[in-house]
């Protein structure tokens, strides 16, 4: 059993770290097997040695964001743990810069890990940015900040926003309304997400001016797009020829955000999905980077990360079942 005193200052800067009840406290004990007692202005921190060291670092990681104005929840304390497990504490200074543009009720929006900041480095610094990973780790919401900062900025004429029209395992049938209505269920997710960017009435002005487009894929073909901040979401549903369709509509001037999670692919079994294959063929290709976002990066509620843990734990333990055609009896069908 080793105990540390750690002597604590700034008592707002603790109050953030604690939180209410000192419930932030309560959630480095679980997640390391520590206990930690508050006298004043210090912390007792009591359990195995090496526990101990890393509570101590986490705290310390908790209060230098707090100083820099950083809100500290849940999900923060259990990322700067990990952080801290995988001696990545010298980066949780990074967490607390690159504010990539404010909302429409004034809330700054910047990456939460490290993942997501490199991810929004990636899509400053290149042409073609392709995030690939789990729900929840902000490839679509950063993607969009990315791209009202770059509008905002006059670094681009316009915004447009497409994915495939593929339904996620069940028919929903034939849509009413015009194709403005029937092609809505499936780009929601982008609406959402400009709508918190610019506000509803604002998101509208640029609509009926042309500068925001949303649309399905299958309006992209034939088009040239210049100067132009491009994002295709759910690429995974894409096919091959779909993707390299999108690929070829870039012109001058413009950026290309592609993200999707090869994990909730929604094409038949004997569809190549084109984002699989994208990542395969553009790897190592000048001004295109691929950034892979995984578990350690989701920002939802800490059960989507277990979820996310045991669908890959589980996808390791069962052996891969491959996708045979049908033939007739007897016959192995096509090869």
């Amino acid at each position: 059993m080793t105990e540390k005193i750690m002597s604590v200052d700034r008592m707002e800067n603790v109050i953030s770290v604690f939180g209410s009840f000192d419930q932030n406290l309560r959630i480095i004990e679980t997640e390391l097997g520590v206990a930690i007692t508050n006298r004043d202005d210090q912390l007792k921190i009591s359990g195995d040695a090496e526990r101990v060291m890393y509570a101590q670092r986490a705290i310390e990681g908790l209060l230098s964001l707090a100083a820099r104005g950083e809100a500290i929840d849940g999900q923060n304390v259990r990322y700067i743990i990990k952080m801290v497990m995988a001696g990545q504490e010298d980066k949780i200074g990074d967490l607390a810069r690159g504010v990539i543009c404010v909302t429409a009720k004034g809330r700054p929006v910047k990456p939460k890990t490290i993942g997501q900041k490199t991810y929004v480095d990636a899509i400053k610094n290149n042409t073609v940015t392709l995030g690939v990973g789990p729900a929840g780790t902000g490839k679509t919401y950063l993607a969009v900040a990315c791209a009202v900062a770059a509008f905002r900025e006059k670094r681009v004429n316009r915004i447009v926003l497409t994915r495939p029209a593929v339904e996620a395992g069940e028919r929903l049938g034939f849509l009413p309304g015009d194709l403005q209505s029937k092609v809505d269920p499936y780009l929601r997710p982008l609406y959402d997400a400009l709508f918190d960017m610019l506000g509803a009435e604002t998101y509208n002005k640029y609509l009926e001016r042309g500068d925001i487009e949303v649309a399905p894929l299958a309006y992209m073909r034939g088009r040239t797009l210049d100067d132009s901040f491009i994002i295709l979401d759910e690429a995974q549903n894409t096919s091959r020829e779909q993707m390299k369709m999108f690929l070829t509509r870039l012109g001058f001037g413009s950026t290309a955000v592609i993200t999707g999670d090869v994990t909730q692919i929604d094409l038949p079994p004997d569809k190549v999905s084109g984002l699989k294959e994208a990542v395969r063929v553009l790897e190592g290709v000048e001004d295109i980077a691929i950034c892979r976002l995984s578990g350690a990066d989701v920002v939802r509620h800490v059960i989507v990360q277990r979820i996310i843990e045991a669908y890959e734990k589980h996808a390791k333990d069962e052996p891969a079942v491959k996708y045979r055609p049908k033939g007739k009896p007897g016959q192995g069908g096509r090869r």
